[in-house]
């Protein structure tokens, strides 16, 4: 199939998402003979931003037309088995969507230009949920950082610098203590918020978490006390210092607070640091537009070149080999990773284009994120590389709620290790019936 379509055609000024729907049904009637691919979208809170960019695709050219589908990841797993996949996928990248990858039924795009565009630094962290040999099976498409909030207003008024080691986190603390100030505001009523936050934080500025999850695989079912890693043992020092921070320097009341009541009490400015992703801006903002917020890592060790921020692959690019459309798929991915498209989209979501050229993020609230993403000091929550059979957020919250710590962390490494044992191994007569 050889596809026509104008790259690069742009919105015109002032057309709206529902003229631009419009064109693009009246598109579909007038040539019944389009193909017609299903394109799957997981993000919720940018469904409009993205069903513009398929409407604009949709009526720039004449001989595809994208549908998109945003019915969730549960259909979309459903949709493997049932051996009708979609056509292309833009997901949250998690041990979910990694089991296609390592099952081999996405289609290499190495070829593709998007490939050659993104960033070959940041595909470590895509295989740190598996992968399948020789492939290219997903891009990243939208990368999301996460550190500390920080009120700039408190931090001025203190005479407070952005702290880039664990003694001056510990006497910024004391300092703002000292003065009547929270220094973090908790909301450890939602556990997640627990091991988003505090637990991966804790551990990501301490520790190799690649290094850490490679060995741990390597492990198996042998994680315990004596094993090269275990949770038990690499995890006991970080969880320390990160319980010197929940048991001295957080609000009164954190037990009995969650993620909304967070956000409402740092817009008033009740405490100086909150441990969240950008998502809470939006949130913070409904009530003081106007703060004045920054970020910065997590320091836990003594050493600056330790510091790195959290991210998440919030969005990855796949096209299925069980698609029947692949030149389609190809046409449509290959749009999305035009630079205006992605980059804006990752603009209007505050996160990062992994793209090589792209420019940086000209919000002020992340700017303090920016050379550590640059310079690819980033890790992914130890919370998410785990199996969803292991409750982490449970076992965190549990922990910041007075657990014993050592008991729990053992409990880790014995479920780590059931998991594993439990796990079926994959030959290399499976990978390739997989192809």
């Amino acid at each position: 199939m050889s596809l026509k379509r104008t790259r690069s055609i742009r919105l015109a000024a002032g057309a709206t998402a529902l003229g631009l729907l419009a064109a693009s049904l009246t598109a579909c009637a007038a040539g019944s003979d389009r193909e017609t691919i299903r394109f799957t979208f997981s993000k919720r809170e940018a469904i409009e931003f993205m069903t513009e960019l398929v409407a604009e695709y949709n009526s720039a050219q004449d001989e595809v037309r994208v549908e998109i589908d945003t019915s969730g990841v549960d259909v979309v797993s459903a949709s493997f088995v049932r051996g009708n996949p979609p056509d292309i996928m833009l997901a949250n990248y998690n041990m979910e969507i990694a089991r296609f990858v390592q099952r081999c039924t996405l289609s290499d795009l190495a070829g593709t230009e998007a490939a050659a565009s993104t960033r070959e630094d940041l595909q470590p962290l895509l295989d740190q949920y598996g992968f399948c040999e020789g492939r290219t099976s997903a891009l990243p498409y939208s990368v999301m950082a996460a550190s500390v909030i920080y009120n700039k207003d408190i931090f001025a008024a203190n005479g407070l610098e952005v702290p880039q080691t664990w003694d001056e986190l510990i006497a910024v603390c004391e300092q703002l203590k000292a003065a009547g100030i929270t220094p973090f505001y908790a909301t450890f009523k939602d556990d997640w918020t627990a091991g988003q936050g505090w637990y991966d934080y804790a551990l990501g500025g301490s520790i190799d978490v690649i290094d850490f999850f490679e060995q741990l695989a390597a492990e198996g079912a042998d994680v315990g006390p004596d094993s090269a890693v275990s949770f038990q043992n690499d995890f006991a020092e970080p969880i320390d210092r990160m319980l010197q921070l929940t048991e001295n320097y957080v609000n009164e009341d954190a037990s009995s607070r969650g993620y909304g009541d967070g956000n409402l009490a740092f817009s008033k400015g009740e405490a100086a640091m909150y441990l969240q992703g950008p998502w809470a801006f939006s949130e913070i903002a409904k009530t003081a537009p106007d703060l004045e917020l920054g970020t910065f890592p997590l320091p836990m060790t003594d050493d600056p070149s330790d510091l790195a921020v959290r991210v998440n692959m919030d969005l990855a690019a796949m096209i299925p080999e069980g698609s029947r459309h692949q030149d389609a798929a190809r046409d449509f991915l290959e749009f999305l990773y035009e630079p205006e498209n992605i980059e804006a989209y990752n603009a209007s979501q505050l996160g990062f284009t992994p793209t090589k050229d792209a420019a940086a993020p000209d919000d002020p609230r992340i700017e303090g994120m920016i050379e550590y993403y640059d310079d690819a000091q980033v890790y992914q929550g130890p919370s998410v590389l785990v199996p969803k059979t292991i409750p982490v957020f449970n076992y965190v919250q549990a922990i910041v709620l007075g657990a014993d710590p050592a008991a729990t962390l053992r409990t880790m490494d014995a479920d780590w290790a059931r998991v594993a044992f439990r796990a079926p191994a994959v030959s290399s007569e499976t990978e390739e019936s997989a192809k």
